[in-house]
């Protein structure tokens, strides 16, 4: 494997439907969000992981400007995983975090990601809230 991992490397809007869509599977919108807008415009940053010129992992790294990071929606192609990538990932956000003056690095996960996010990346467990809005919510 030709591997290489980038801060705020180089990507297009297809490429990235394509991980994404094999992380979490087809969403209704699927090719149609501009992910290298949104990025570029509400993120810290993020990292691309290649194989040669194949995008096999990415991250998005959000933050408040201040002293906490999040990481949003770390992915990695199914024919890669299980080879490090993803810790690598994650491995590059602390560190940029770090460069950016962050205290804090967040990351909200299901449970059977226990492993990978405590014991391989060495967060802290801790509690978390989540609603959807879209689901159960209206506007008052």
């Amino acid at each position: 494997m030709n591997k290489s991992l980038t801060w705020r490397g180089k990507f297009d809007n297809a490429e990235y439907h394509t991980l994404h869509d094999d992380a979490f599977g087809p969403s209704h919108e699927s090719g149609t969000v501009d992910w290298q807008l949104l990025t570029g415009k509400h993120s810290m940053g993020w990292v691309t992981a290649r194989d040669s010129e194949v995008l096999v992992g990415f991250v998005n790294v959000i933050w408040d400007g201040h002293l906490h990071a999040w990481i949003q929606d770390l992915m990695v192609a199914p024919g890669a995983r299980h080879e490090g990538i993803g810790t690598e990932l994650v491995r590059e956000v602390r560190n940029e975090s770090l460069r950016a003056g962050c205290e804090w690095l967040h990351v909200d996960f299901e449970d059977h990601l226990v492993n990978f996010y405590v014991n391989s990346c060495g967060f802290d467990a801790s509690s978390a809230g989540l609603i959807n809005l879209k689901g159960r919510w209206a506007v008052d």
